[in-house]
């Protein structure tokens, strides 16, 4: 069974990525050429925000 505090974790990780999107785009929105390299630097940061969340979901629950 899935504990209250991973899905507090997971909510608060997936609210991390989000904002982390929400404020790249609105700075990327008012540019006319994006560089590929910013994309790349923007997915990765999305993908090291992620990876921790789901490291966690695999590790088993002690019980």
């Amino acid at each position: 069974m899935t504990d209250t505090r991973d899905l507090d974790r997971l909510d608060l990780a997936i609210d991390s990525v989000v904002a982390r999107i929400d404020t790249e785009l609105v700075t990327l929105l008012k540019r006319e050429l994006i560089s590929t390299d910013e994309v790349a630097d923007l997915l990765l940061d999305v993908r090291t925000l992620l990876v921790p969340v789901q490291t966690e979901a695999a590790d088993p629950v002690p019980g």
